[in-house]
Formats: structure tokens, C-alpha cells, sequence
């Protein structure tokens, strides 16, 4: 455990490193996020505070659905891209034959995307809700935990994802479609209600769907324990059935790109 905490804190210390030597490319996304919030803002006040998505304001259902659902695909595409620039560089089957085990290597790397996302996300968050004055009734053990559990999700879905890109290289195109179906399903800009039933329930199948519930809940309702047991259950499960999943995916990949000499395809 202590090895693995060594290597985490030297990835960290590179990645950070290397930010600090490129100033822009920390205070760029900053802007871009403060510009999003606004325009988010201006369109919550012309549409009028007559549309209170799951009664909430429609800003703050906003602020929550795009910061968070950012934060989830960008978390996944981190293990994408940790195999893809692994086989670009043509380091990839020496990562791969060290002693710790392959997986692990590919979370460390990803490990500094969700950290610096994370940071993006509640930099986004805070700044939206004290800027303009969201009311706020907090449940922040509620928050943490619906946070926690879509990040276990997040992380299994990016294994897998990176496991699509050792076999058939195309693990980017994976998380492009992923995404594009969770930005229509998932309730990010507009309540699930409004779709047709048949969508609810694929709806219902995407775990991104249970955590926005879950953190909108959390965050502006200060929901209880007892309304937030249905997406914390969910996500829980999910949690459960995608990690060890994505995992036995990940070995099966690197057991038949080994097999096959095509490891370092990209």
C-alpha cells in the first residue's frame, strides 16, 4: 500500500510540475468555466422562474447537471487516454510487464485527471451557487457519499473503456458515444421526465441519471437519508457489478493483445 501511495504522489508531483511550469493551461478552463455559469445564468433568467425542474431553480439544475456530468466523462476518457499515450510514446509493454499490476498502473495515471477535475468541479459549483445566490439546503454527508459512489462508477467505466482501446483502439470513440447518449438521457440540461417512457428506462440504466438525482437532492433539497436511499442504492450497485466487470475486461484485453503482438497498436 505504501509502494502504490509512493507512486500516486510521484505522478502527482509531476502533473503538477508540469501545470506549474504551464500557467495558462490552469487559469484557460477557469475562464471557460466562469464564461459557462454565466451564459447558464442569462439562460435560467430567460426562460423565466415559472420552470422549476424537480423544484428546483433552473440555474442550479444547470450548474449541477453540466459541472457534474463533465466531471464524469472527462474522469472516464482519463484512462483512455493513460493507454492511449502509453502506446503512442511505445512505452506501453514495458508499463506492462512491471511488477504492479496492470490496472493499477492505468488508475495512477488517470488518478491526477479526477484529482485536478475534481477541483475544476467544485471550483465550478461553489463559484455558480455563491456568485448568484443559489439558495442551498446542504446534506453533506449525503453529497459526499452519492459523490463517492459515482466516482467508484466512473472508474470502472474508464477501465472498461480502456480496455476497448487495447483491443480495438477506439476507446475514444466509446466514451464520444457514451456521452453523447448520456447529454440526451441523463438529465443534465432538462428533467428525464419529459422523454418518452422507453427513454425513462434506458434513462434509468445509465448511472449518470442516479448520481445528478442524488447530488441535486443532496445539494439544493437537502434531501435525507431516507429520500436519498433509492440513487445511493443504485449507485452502489452499479458500483459493485462494473468494477470487478471492468476489471476481468481489462485483463482479458491485455491477455489477447499479448497473445496477438498488437499491444502497442494504436
Amino acid at each position: 500500500m505504501a509502494v502504490l501511495l509512493d507512486k500516486l504522489l510521484a505522478i502527482w508531483r509531476r502533473d503538477l510540475l508540469i501545470a506549474l511550469r504551464y500557467r495558462a493551461g490552469f487559469w484557460m478552463p477557469v475562464l471557460a468555466l466562469l464564461a459557462e455559469m454565466v451564459a447558464f445564468y442569462y439562460l435560467a433568467r430567460a426562460i423565466g422562474p415559472g420552470f422549476r425542474p424537480e423544484g428546483m431553480d433552473y440555474f442550479s439544475f444547470l450548474l449541477i447537471g453540466t459541472g457534474f456530468y463533465g466531471f464524469f466523462v472527462v474522469g472516464i476518457s482519463a484512462f483512455v487516454s493513460a493507454v492511449h499515450d502509453a502506446q503512442v510514446s511505445g512505452t506501453m509493454e514495458v508499463l506492462m510487464t512491471t511488477s504492479t499490476p496492470a490496472p493499477i498502473i492505468v488508475f495512477l495515471t488517470a488518478a491526477s485527471v479526477f484529482v485536478e477535475r475534481t477541483l475544476y468541479l467544485g471550483l465550478y459549483l461553489g463559484l455558480g451557487l455563491w456568485l448568484f445566490r443559489v439558495p442551498l439546503h446542504l446534506n453533506l454527508l449525503g453529497c459526499l457519499a452519492v459523490f463517492l459512489l459515482s466516482l467508484a462508477v466512473a472508474v470502472a467505466m474508464g477501465i472498461a473503456a480502456a480496455a476497448v482501446q487495447v483491443t480495438l483502439q477506439k476507446g475514444s470513440a466509446v466514451v464520444w458515444l457514451f456521452s453523447s447518449i448520456a447529454w440526451l438521457l441523463t438529465g443534465m440540461t432538462f428533467p428525464v421526465e419529459v422523454l418518452p417512457l422507453p427513454l425513462q428506462k434506458l434513462a434509468a440504466l445509465i448511472p449518470v441519471t442516479h448520481s445528478l438525482d442524488g447530488l441535486r437532492m443532496a445539494m439544493v433539497k437537502g434531501a435525507g437519508w431516507a429520500d436519498l436511499k433509492a440513487p445511493i442504492t443504485v449507485l452502489a450497485v452499479f458500483a459493485i457489478l462494473l468494477l470487478p466487470l471492468s476489471l476481468w475486461l481489462f485483463a482479458r484485453a491485455l491477455h489477447r493483445a499479448r497473445v496477438e503482438g498488437t499491444l502497442s497498436f494504436y
